[in-house]
């Protein structure tokens, strides 16, 4: 099932459905009929007219600047497709929704079986997977909810500047963080999520350094802040500052709100909705991804992943997960939520490579029951650390402060400390960073698959990686 990382108090998210607060949701015949959506592998990218000498046609100058810093080559992945075999594809009369340069594959979508089916004959063409059919059924788009413009008095009872977050931030080292000055400021972090609700009017969030967003989703909102709060929630743990009450984890840097998670269906066609925003995040020039997505089972049973799948290369989204460091990127994966269920272990992508998969503790600092583990299929140690998830203060799509609980949420408490970390350590690559996390670990010295290397100290992290640029 594709996830959001979070077990909501409010708002249920379950197998394609969500449950409105104050009532049921209202079931209507999903648009347009009967759909089905392809995944086309091609073959290469042979005559494509894009070269690896000519970079700032396909990527941004701040990404070409972000590969420059870390001495991290442009490479065939990072060509787009060939648009004469996406020319040829569209010709066979299939829509085409979405795009991945690094797996070189396209999404399509149309009603025929049949001519979705022929696309397989082209010579551009190696293979083809479906990834998505419509469901008969749908529930019911849901207005914006209204939302407070202040505080409720018990929200703002000021126990320190931090108010509520205080303990999920100094438990990472991060109050340390931000007395140094290291805040956030000249990074650019992606949200990946399934929606912003009410994102673009809370008032605390209203000086979020926002940069910009947009729907990876098929079909595409009709706004991402319409939505499902739970990316307004993950949001918040990083961008607010209202001292006093409720200061995130890097209330200075800038951040990409990007929808690619459908919460109405399950299925493989998410993962090219995350490969596409996680290669968007990448060409505009983003430094870290915050991601509280999962995957292991989906409404296709025979989709459905194996443990033994767990290797950071047999998912798409893994293999693009995996991908992200070596273009410069740091990826903080929530692990899943799924300690106490059969599954148990990590979902996709948390198994991948060169990325932190952090699980969730309590405020006593220990292993939150929920929280999934590894290691994973191929023996790695998952997750990689551990922050608070049960509870983390989080802001809803109301504008309220609450206390939620999940991995959804321990996750953004450490991407916006990684941050601050590489703001201090501008030097440093993305491997140097997620190496200095794991390393100031309390576990460090005995990972296990459980607890992982530990709760990061983001202080110590900070020494020792200084005194690396000094040596």
């Amino acid at each position: 099932m594709v996830r959001l990382i979070s077990i909501l108090l409010f708002l249920t998210v379950a197998a394609g459905s969500w449950a409105r607060p104050g009532g049921t949701a209202h079931k209507i015949a999903y648009p347009g009929g009967k759909t089905y959506m392809f995944r086309v592998m091609l073959k290469d990218k042979a005559g494509t007219p894009f070269s690896v000498s000519r970079p700032r046609d396909f990527l941004s100058a701040k990404a070409v600047a972000r590969r420059r810093r870390q001495h991290l080559g442009i490479d065939s992945t990072d060509l787009p497709l060939n648009p004469a075999y996406v020319d040829a594809v569209r010709s066979t009369g299939v829509d085409v929704v979405s795009q991945s340069k690094w797996n070189n594959t396209l999404l399509v979508r149309g009603r025929n079986l049949e001519v979705l089916r022929s696309v397989a004959l082209l010579g551009c063409v190696s293979g083809i997977r479906k990834v998505w059919t419509s469901p008969d059924s749908i529930d019911s788009e849901m207005p914006r909810v209204r939302f407070h413009t202040e505080f409720n008095r018990w929200d703002t009872v000021a126990q320190s500047r931090y108010g509520v977050t205080f303990d999920q931030i100094d438990m990472l080292g991060g109050v340390s963080m931000h007395d140094r000055g290291f805040r956030g400021r000249g990074m650019t972090v992606a949200v990946l999520d399934g929606g912003f609700m009410n994102a673009d009017r809370i008032p605390c969030l209203k000086e979020a350094r926002v940069a910009g967003w947009r729907d990876f989703v098929v079909p595409r909102s009709e706004s991402v802040f319409k939505e499902m709060d739970h990316g307004t929630k993950v949001l918040s743990t990083m961008a607010v500052n209202v001292p006093g009450v409720f200061v995130g984890t890097a209330p200075e840097a800038s951040y990409l709100l990007l929808r690619c998670e459908d919460s109405r269906t399950e299925s493989l066609a998410e993962e090219d909705y995350w490969a596409a925003a996680a290669e968007y995040a990448d060409s505009v020039g983003v430094d870290i991804i915050s991601s509280s997505l999962g995957f292991h089972a989906f409404d296709t049973p025979s989709d459905n992943y194996r443990l033994s799948q767990l290797d950071g290369r047999t998912a798409m989204i893994s293999r693009t997960a995996s991908m992200l460091a070596d273009k410069g990127i740091v990826l903080v994966c929530s692990a899943g939520n799924d300690g106490m269920a059969s599954w148990k272990k990590i979902n996709v992508p948390a198994d991948a490579t060169d990325i932190i998969t952090v699980g969730a503790v309590t405020p006593d600092r220990r292993n939150a029951s929920f929280s999934s583990i590894g290691p994973t299929a191929d023996g790695r140690v998952k997750p990689d650390v551990m922050a608070l998830g049960s509870p983390t203060a989080v802001i809803t799509g109301r504008g309220t402060i609450i206390k939620d609980v999940g991995t959804s949420f321990s996750t953004p408490v450490v991407a916006g400390l990684v941050a601050c970390l590489w703001q201090a350590l501008p030097g440093l690559t993305a491997k140097d960073i997620i190496r200095l996390v794991r390393d100031s670990a309390d576990n460090r010295s005995t990972p296990d698959n459980i607890y992982g290397y530990g709760i990061p100290d983001f202080r110590k992290a900070y020494q020792e990686g200084r005194a690396e640029t000094r040596n």
